[in-house]
């Protein structure tokens, strides 16, 4: 028996079909039975008549509980009462797996929903949101490959030195040693460019941040990208595209799951059309500013003033030029004025913030041990990155992306939680 997904069924609207999928909600009203059936594509209303039905199949009907696996078949007919238009006779039905009494059914609360997430991804939210994030997965991939030729490449998770800062970094035993949990793969990917050429990886990233803001995960995805031969401009221009190919690509296959979601598409099309705001940090101070007079020449932006800079913006705001003292060691120094270095952070419009971290890198030798130095760093684990620098080394620039905050952006997720399946936060690390 060939079995139709509901979103084919629903496009067909009519005629015989056979179905399976899950119980998402079930009532009874005089002599029917009725089943909203879910899978991975839609959602369908499925009636039983007990006036038309064998006792043993409408036994059946009855029995099944919330979120039972179910195989049904039946006729289709439009019925503008029920969801999309359409409704399913049941003909035939049969129970798969008869679930338990369903955990989740009046308490919504955020801890609780947290405590059953293996059971919470099978709710429509989740699923539309999981469906997005896939596509900007994709969408990243595409791009790397399409338009910059580039080689997808992976690094390893067990590290020995730090890449961004040392109070953020998971220690692990290891075999009798001290090692640590990856926070990027950008040095690996730097190792990898002078055989390689443009490479980029998918990749867990880990931060011992003691952050509970919106926005903060201890174990998230990261995008990384290195390219030699270019500099800032470049690298601006890569970032630019590359947002706009993968927010067109959600545009394009995700258009109802956005909605669903209640994110309207035509808010996201200026990120797609228009030309992204370049500003340097001493600009962007200014702004931040307004509300934080606090804040002085030097001051990091955090959460707070990255939502307020973007907070009334359509389109991503690319900040360049932070004083050197804001940054890791292997940002190059501007040679214009070496108490800034040539990098960019890109913040999402509506106050979503960072999701880009990115810049040229130090190349020289002398400069890299040097900043080192500034920064009180042993050099000893890093002499393999060194040897990077001794051995035929040239101009170079690369990026990180959270994919789970750009999907957060994307889909206007009140919390980063929203989307990814299983978050690991300071507080969560399970199931």
């Amino acid at each position: 028996m060939h079995f139709a997904k509901i979103e084919e069924a629903i496009q067909k609207a009519s005629g015989r079909v056979a179905l399976r999928g899950w119980v998402k909600r079930k009532r009874e009203h005089k002599e029917k039975i009725f089943i909203l059936l879910r899978d991975e594509t839609a959602e369908l209303q499925c009636v039983a008549d007990s006036s038309k039905l064998d006792k043993k199949i409408w036994d059946e009907c009855d029995k099944a509980t919330i979120e039972s696996s179910v195989e049904l078949s039946g006729s289709l007919k439009k019925d503008e009462r029920a969801p999309y238009g359409v409704e399913l006779t049941i003909e035939r039905f049969k129970i798969v797996g008869l679930a338990e009494k369903f955990p989740i059914q009046k308490d919504f609360s955020t801890s609780f929903l947290m405590d059953v997430r293996h059971l919470w991804l099978r709710s429509a939210r989740m699923r539309d949101a999981l469906k997005v994030r896939a596509t900007v997965f994709e969408a990243f991939r595409e791009f790397m490959k399409k338009e910059l030729n580039a080689i997808e490449v992976q690094g390893p998770m067990f590290v020995s030195g730090m890449v961004e800062g040392g109070s953020t970094l998971f220690e692990v035993p290891y075999f009798g040693k001290k090692v640590y949990l990856t926070q990027s793969s950008q040095f690996y990917l730097e190792a990898l460019i002078f055989s390689l050429g443009n490479v980029f990886t998918i990749a867990p990233s880990f931060r011992a941040e003691k952050s509970k803001t919106t926005r903060h995960l201890t174990e998230f995805w990261h995008a990384e990208a290195e390219f030699p031969w270019i500099g800032l401009d470049e690298l601006l221009d890569i970032e630019e595209n590359m947002i706009k190919y993968m927010v067109r690509k959600v545009l394009e296959e995700n258009e109802k799951q956005l909605i669903a979601l209640g994110r309207d598409p035509k808010t996201l099309e200026p990120s797609v059309y228009k030309k992204y705001e370049r500003l340097r940090y001493e600009d962007v101070l200014k702004i931040a500013q307004k509300k934080f007079p606090h804040l002085k020449s030097g001051s990091d932006l955090g959460e707070k003033e990255e939502r307020e800079i973007t907070r009334n913006k359509k389109t991503p705001v690319i900040v360049t030029h932070y004083p050197r003292s804001l940054k890791p060691f292997y940002h190059r120094p501007d040679p214009k004025d070496p108490r800034y270095v040539l990098c960019a952070d890109v913040l999402a419009p509506e106050g979503y913030g960072e999701i880009i971290g990115s810049g040229e890198r130090t190349w020289l030798t002398e400069e890299l041990l040097r900043q080192m130095k500034e920064d009180g760093l042993d050099p000893a684990p890093y002499r393999w990155y060194i040897d990077l620098r001794r051995y035929g080394s040239v101009p170079h620039a690369g990026f990180g992306l959270g994919l789970d905050r750009f999907t957060a952006w994307v889909i206007k997720a009140p919390h980063i939680r929203d989307a990814i399946p299983f978050p690991r936060t300071i507080n969560r690390y399970y199931p």
